[in-house]
């Protein structure tokens, strides 16, 4: 079986076209001017609102009490850290900077935490993926059992 028809081609797919985003548009803001991170920002923001739109219906109209609950803690876990990025800066503050200098230290560090965040989650990604083929090996699942499963 090659990738393109593996289980998981779907999502390995998904994720490598958000890996490619997430590189290009780090690199092109680095040496792009503020217009160039304004623009990307807001396409990014728009996406992620999009994004979690679709999570909520997903949440509100899926047949599988699973599906729900892994989803609902997704959305839980974005309500959480939208929460948390707001109290990073009072807790960064030092008398020594400026309040621009305090938000800006905010900023980078939860952007750091969040590529910290994304590597142990692409971990976790495998260790389960690993862990789904081990409890699957002997069956073979086309992308339609597995998206007929799923419902």
């Amino acid at each position: 079986m090659n990738i393109n028809e593996s289980i998981f081609a779907c999502k390995l797919y998904e994720m490598e076209e958000q890996y490619g985003k997430l590189q290009c548009r780090i690199r092109a803001c680095e040496y792009g001017g503020r217009d160039k991170i304004r623009t990307e920002l807001e396409q990014a923001r728009k996406e992620y609102a999009e994004n979690t739109l679709l999570m909520e219906e997903k949440t509100k109209s899926c047949r599988s009490p699973a599906v729900t609950k892994l989803t609902q803690a997704q959305l839980e876990y974005r309500r959480k850290i939208d929460e948390l990025k707001k109290q990073i800066v009072s807790d960064l503050h030092s008398d020594e900077n400026s309040p621009e200098e305090d938000k800006r230290e905010a900023g980078m560090l939860y952007a750091e935490f969040a590529m910290d965040f994304a590597t142990l989650t692409m971990q976790q990604a495998l260790i389960s993926a690993l862990t789904a083929l081990e409890g699957q090996s002997g069956k073979t699942y086309s992308k339609d059992k597995i998206a007929e499963e799923a419902k």
